[in-house]
């Protein structure tokens, strides 16, 4: 049975089910939508990722991509940039304090996600899922593969 793109394609299944799921609900709670890019943001923030240029790096985006995102969820009022204390000249993204709702209801949804996972495909299988993605996959591999025909 040829499985090849199966996990990778799972993999980004899970995070578009979990991201439509998370997103859908809280318009459903009368907040504001947000993009995909700005979601994952936010949610990475929220576990404790705070300076720009690691958060470009956590989503695999570039600085300049992030900046963007900084500026349109500033705008919003959703999130504030600050001096960091470990390097004046550098800053860390915090939650707005207007934000608070959003953060709250958020939490909620997301621990209730996991909680209807686990009734649906088993308590199990969660956490076997939970520790295979927080293992460590080490950098990302080069896997050796043949030149295309009429290449040397």
């Amino acid at each position: 049975m040829d499985t090849w793109p199966t996990l990778m394609i799972r993999l980004s299944g899970l995070l578009l089910w979990f991201d439509e799921s998370l997103q859908t609900s809280l318009e459903m709670a009368g907040f504001q939508p947000v993009t995909r890019s700005q979601s994952l943001f936010l949610l990475c923030l929220a576990a404790g990722e705070n300076r720009p240029s690691r958060l470009a790096t956590q989503l695999g985006v570039s600085r300049q991509a992030v900046s963007h995102i900084i500026a349109e969820l500033s705008r919003r009022g959703l999130i504030t940039l600050a001096v960091d204390p470990a390097d004046a000249r550098g800053r860390i993204v915090e939650y707005s304090f207007e934000a608070k709702d959003l953060r709250r209801a958020a939490r909620a949804v997301v621990t209730g996600l996991e909680a209807l996972l686990e009734q649906r495909i088993g308590r199990d299988a969660v956490r076997s899922l939970r520790a295979g993605l927080t293992g460590d996959w080490g950098e990302p591999a080069a896997i050796e593969v043949p030149a295309p025909r009429g290449k040397t």
